[in-house]
């Protein structure tokens, strides 16, 4: 009865939803399958009747991948093809319909698609984006150019900020003020608002408006005013509001934050109105959503309308993706270490949550919003090696990229990078992507010699060199996300992910003095699977200042502002989730500091409760000195920003750990350089044939379709009941 049910159920789906009632009460075969599982209907309603598929897409420069999950059996695949620059949306089409087709999954089964996107990422480094322009409080016109004065390069006088988003000619000044209480100093009149609609009249081509006025935060009449009336004279125009982007103090990052948003808005909504509609002809039953760079994912509507949400959308999937990774290992202080062909991106996760920051810089430009705290440099497989001015060896941030791409990869590329070198080494396999790429190790070779004869080293200690400098590079990225915030990474676990990333762990965690590493089942896949555990997610802020006190009365009422908003929101996008839970917390500083701590003091699922004052006390001082190695429990303390998260849970998947036929004899033996001592055999593994419970003592190679791990002399290896490897450093 159970194997009839398990092979006929997508017949019988078929057969069920052209007529529910008629053949759930009449049609033998329902009443069958439904006495197959007499306990639980419910469950075989959804089983059956309700498409059963998770699909996760993230977009990245060489590669597009997926996950896919089961929800009723947790069965997992996976799938790669390469990605399309010119026009994302066809990879991820023809990659989500070979996906199906591979797997015999039926599309009307899928039932929520979930995409990372670097459309805005890609547009905003390339300044690719409308041609936009600002209206401002007379006499703030220059207020972008001027920013916060602090030059990126303190000592090179060359180096300045990106130009403004927006041409100075296409900034207007309007007549009107609100002041720092939210009063009206300076009258908006209907002739201001007219004079200003004529002066943009006056100027072609604008795509979209960024509407930035001074404390609209608190008062955002004036804003809803102008914006009102350059939507109605300009209907094709996209006109972006300050006190709905970034409603919040400090008038430099909401101005970036809103042109920034301006500035992507037409090209995004282009984009994702094209690509719900073409996903909608694969998979015409699912859920469409967009993951943020804070975490979670928003409906596309609401990503369209707020692009700038998306600007770190694809590594912040990732973080998302180790962390539930790691909690199926029992782990939850994990350092991620996402390593690809351009770049490494690092964050923190503590207790299973990843570390969030309010305002980043991304190519120059300022944004001001939740983020995952993601630190990026320019250290990756495709980093070029090469001698500086001064004689010395640098590696990266130029990269050859995937065209031409490292010397190895036999498509024209000549310069020496950070693949060439694990090649030379002996550390990476002949063959990569399970077959679809053939490394060329002579060309490997002939690329590093040039740098080994300028050096007058062996080409084995030049190829040390290159991994030693790019290790260091990647060491200094994590101490960014660790030490300078307090934490110390020797607690933490280490856990790689992406094409490279295994090649590099145990180098990384050993100049960190970190013991543990975990390399998660589909290190390369991790982003895409990220996407499927998300869930939806909104955030709330609102602007207020009062010192921590024993009566915070006012403060509660802005918080029942803040409840209202989240429930509607639970309301009106939330619709079909498991569970709902909302997050409080308080931006609080020293009174008289520029700067704050984000201190989250609330968690529950009915209308948030102001914390009494004790307590906030008490929670920003351990924050304090868990950051700063001291606090002073007897100086002021202020609130600065109330800040509401609210997450709808949406149905997941179950775990399934069902691995391939055991294979645990190496396919291969390789002589492998770990230190100038000279090479080391070293035995090579499928992990596929790796089941849980083995151990593997290094040295070792480990491969799999998507990433290649190293484990150094000393070390040892085991595969936990989850699939993940366990990697435990000798002399750390």
């Amino acid at each position: 009865m159970l194997n009839f049910y398990t092979y006929n159920k997508h017949i019988v789906r078929r057969i069920f939803v052209s007529d529910q009632k008629f053949w759930l009460y009449w049609c033998p075969i329902c009443i069958l399958i439904m006495a197959s599982r007499p306990t639980s209907w419910t469950l075989a309603k959804m089983d059956l009747f309700m498409p059963n598929w998770i699909v996760g897409c993230d977009v990245g420069g060489t590669f597009t991948d997926f996950c896919a999950k089961e929800i009723s059996t947790g069965r997992s695949v996976v799938h790669k093809r390469p990605s399309t620059p010119v026009d994302p949306s066809q990879a991820i089409l023809s990659g989500l319909r070979e996906l199906t087709d591979l797997h015999g999954i039926a599309p009307a089964d899928i039932s929520r698609f979930a995409h990372g996107t670097t459309v805005a990422t890609n547009a905003l480094l390339q300044r690719k984006g409308a041609r936009v322009a600002v209206v401002t409080t007379h006499g703030f016109r220059d207020l972008l150019e001027i920013g916060r004065q602090t030059r990126p390069l303190i000592y090179d006088l060359q180096a300045d900020a990106p130009p403004a988003l927006a041409n100075r000619s296409l900034r207007f000044e309007i007549a009107e003020r609100i002041g720092p209480q939210g009063q009206v100093i300076t009258a908006l009149t209907d002739a201001a608002i007219q004079d200003l609609v004529e002066e943009v009249r006056t100027v072609d081509g604008i795509e979209a408006i960024a509407v930035c006025l001074i404390f609209s935060y608190l008062n955002p009449a004036h804003e809803d005013r102008v914006a009102a009336a350059l939507r109605t004279a300009f209907p094709g125009i996209f006109v972006t509001v300050s006190s709905e982007v970034q409603p919040e103090f400090r008038e430099y990052e909401r101005f970036s934050t809103t042109l920034i948003n301006a500035f992507l808005q037409p090209e995004v909504t282009r984009y994702m109105d094209r690509l719900q509609a073409e996903v909608r002809t694969v998979a015409p039953a699912a859920d469409f959503g967009i993951f943020q760079s804070s975490g979670g994912l928003m409906k596309v509507e609401r990503a369209a309308q707020l692009p700038v949400r998306t600007a770190l959308s694809g590594p912040a999937a990732g973080a998302v993706g180790a962390s539930g990774a790691g909690a199926l290992s029992g782990l939850g202080d994990i350092i991620t270490l996402d390593i690809g062909g351009t770049s490494t991106d690092v964050c923190l996760i503590r207790d299973g949550k990843t570390a969030l920051a309010s305002t980043r810089d991304i190519s120059g430009f300022r944004i001001r919003l939740p983020m995952v705290d993601i630190h990026t440099v320019g250290a990756g497989g495709g980093s070029i090696a090469q001698i500086g001015n001064d004689g010395l060896m640098k590696v990266g941030p130029e990269s050859a990229g995937a065209v031409p791409g490292p010397a190895c990869y036999g498509r024209g590329g000549t310069a020496p990078t950070v693949s060439d070198a694990n090649v030379l080494l002996g550390r990476l396999p002949r063959e990569l992507a399970g077959g679809g790429m053939t490394i060329d190790r002579e060309r490997a070779v002939e690329s590093i010699r040039p740098l080994a004869e300028q050096l007058g080293v062996s080409l084995e200690r030049a190829a040390l060199g290159i991994i030693g400098i790019v290790t260091a590079n990647m060491t200094r990225a994590i101490r960014v996300v660790s030490i300078e915030k307090g934490y110390d990474p020797r607690r933490f676990a280490l856990m790689p992910f992406g094409g490279a990333g295994g090649l590099h762990a145990a180098d990384v965690a050993q100049a960190l003095g970190m013991t543990r590493i975990i390399i998660p089942r589909a290190p390369g896949i991790l982003c895409a699977e990220g996407l499927i555990l998300a869930d939806l997610q909104e955030d709330f802020v609102a602007s207020y200042r009062a010192e921590i006190s024993a009566d915070l009365s006012a403060v509660q009422a802005e918080l029942d502002a803040l409840g209202a908003r989240a429930t509607e929101w639970f309301v009106t996008e939330a619709e079909g989730a498991t569970d709902r839970e909302m997050i409080l917390s308080f931006d609080m500083r020293y009174l008289g500091q520029n700067y704050e701590l984000s201190v989250e003091v609330w968690t529950g699922a009915s209308a948030p409760v102001c914390p009494d004052a004790s307590l906030l006390r008490e929670t920003f001082l351990a924050e304090y000195s868990r950051s700063y190695g001291h606090a002073d429990p007897d100086a002021p303390i202020e609130m600065v920003n109330i800040r509401l998260r609210a997450t709808a849970r949406l149905v997941q998947a179950e775990n399934s750990n069902t691995p391939a036929e055991p294979d645990t004899a190496p396919f291969q033996q390789v002589d492998v350089w770990f230190s100038e001592q000279g090479a080391e055999s070293t035995p090579m593994y499928h992990r596929a044939g790796l089941p849980a419970g083995t151990v593997i003592t290094g040295p070792a190679i480990i491969t799999q379709l998507d990433s290649t791990t190293v484990v150094p002399p000393g070390a040892k290896i085991l595969v936990d009941a989850a699939l993940n490897m366990i990697m435990e450093l000798a002399n750390a």
